[in-house]
């Protein structure tokens, strides 16, 4: 076979494999946040203390996020991403078993730990071996894992009232574990170097002796993907994790069906605003470098107002129907982070690119995530907290409008070709 004819079908399953560790990834996330009433009354506290549990995973996550992408970066993605998935099924498990609210905390820190790993690795990884026509097509189709594992999720509600909440988290850790089994086993490994890396020439870089972090920080365009992944953060995963909670309490849905107004819907959308987008922006693209950046700016001035909306009326299918368009806005940026995030950084830095971007998103997110507990417990509705949100979304969308790439589409074919030729290790 010949060796391109190789590199593609290595660089599918790569999409393949991973794409069952991202569903069971946010999976685990979303039974936690579709199952509030189980999970309060076995572990007897309020709203402000459950909204901690989502608050510290995602602390813990953007916390590490940066030094998983720069150990990735060096280390190599392959043995990151394994060891992620076994430290998350540990950490899955432990989950279904603890009693109290302290031991219950430590595990979803735990999975905030080994999640953090994971990302920055996988995608990095996936954009290595997909270049040009297929980056954001392979990346979103990876990141609709994230949004199959959030929709099943979605059903959470319904699965606690059948079997227990606990259940699917001991049954999901067995599962991790086995397939991180798979993956060793079957996980494409880098083809055999033919050129030695002398012989290829490095592309020009802005910063060369900077280390990573210095590189990233002092580039203007990676500074607007970050402001606008801290804004989006801070909006959208309130929305995410609240959004049962308030079909619930505030609009007088059943469990069930909260989890599936809320999580399914959101995250349903975001799949299908996945697949859509990153059809377009590899498609533009071809004719405009900034598509990656304008594609989710856009969506992100469509959602904004109807984000705005689910906390100014009461009538709940319109609230579906602007529920719906702000999920298909985030799945216009999980098509497009890392393909943006590409145009503006070195290719030596990608990893810890996505780390940097998950660190400011997830932290910011589990602050705002945590205050929204808090205020609901001082009588503050989740509504009024969904339309401050609406506003960070619209300036986030100025952020991206911001955004205009360091280099051209052939200096990054350039630099793609040279990382065929490092050595193995480096990926």
């Amino acid at each position: 076979m010949h060796q391109a004819d190789r590199l593609s079908r290595a660089a599918w399953a790569i999409v393949g494999l991973l794409w069952v560790v991202a569903t069971l990834n946010y999976l685990d996330r979303q039974l936690v946040v579709t199952m509030p009433g189980p999970i309060k009354t076995d572990l007897q506290i309020g709203d402000e203390r459950f909204g901690l549990l989502s608050s510290v995973f995602l602390w813990v996550y953007g916390l590490c996020s940066p030094i998983a992408g720069y150990v990735a970066d060096r280390v190599g993605k392959r043995p990151v991403i394994i060891a992620s998935l076994l430290i998350w099924s540990a950490a899955t498990f432990i989950t279904g078993i603890v009693h109290s609210f302290e031991a219950m905390l430590a595990a979803r820190a735990m999975l905030g730990v080994s999640e953090a790993f994971y990302m920055p690795a996988a995608v990095a990884l996936i954009v290595e071996y997909h270049r040009g026509s297929t980056r954001s097509r392979a990346t979103g189709l990876h990141l609709s894992g994230v949004y199959a594992g959030s929709v099943l999720g979605g059903l959470g509600g319904a699965f606690a009232e059948l079997f227990g909440w606990r259940t699917g988290f001991v049954v999901m850790g067995g599962i991790g574990v086995a397939y991180a089994l798979v993956l060793m086993i079957f996980f494409p490994r880098p083809e055999p170097e033919s050129k030695p890396v002398a012989s290829v020439r490095r592309p020009p870089s802005k910063f060369p002796d900077a280390g990573a972090f210095a590189s990233l920080l002092a580039t203007r365009g990676f500074l607007f993907l970050l402001a606008m992944n801290l804004l989006n953060g801070a909006a959208y995963w309130p929305v995410r994790n609240w959004l049962p909670e308030f079909f619930h309490s505030e609009l007088g849905v059943s469990q069930a069906w909260a989890g599936i107004y809320g999580p399914m819907a959101f995250n349903g959308a975001a799949f299908a605003g996945m697949l859509i987008a990153s059809h377009i922006s590899d498609r533009w693209s071809i004719r405009n470098e900034r598509a990656r950046a304008l594609v989710p700016a856009i969506g992100f001035m469509i959602a904004a107002p109807c984000l705005f909306t689910v906390g100014a009326v009461e009538y709940v299918p319109i609230i579906l129907a602007c529920v719906l368009a702000a999920g298909m806005s985030q799945g216009f940026l999980d098509a497009n982070l890392m393909p943006a995030a590409c145009t503006v950084t070195d290719f030596r830095h990608r990893a810890t690119a996505y780390g940097l971007l998950n660190f400011v998103g997830t932290t910011a997110g589990g602050v705002m995530t945590y205050a929204g507990g808090m205020l609901k417990e001082q009588h503050v509705s989740f509504g009024t907290t969904f339309q401050a949100a609406s506003m960070l979304i619209f300036v986030a969308g100025l952020c991206l409008f911001a955004v205009k790439p360091t280099h051209s589409g052939s200096h990054e074919a350039d630099a793609d070709r040279t990382l065929q030729a490092l050595p193995s290790e480096a990926r």
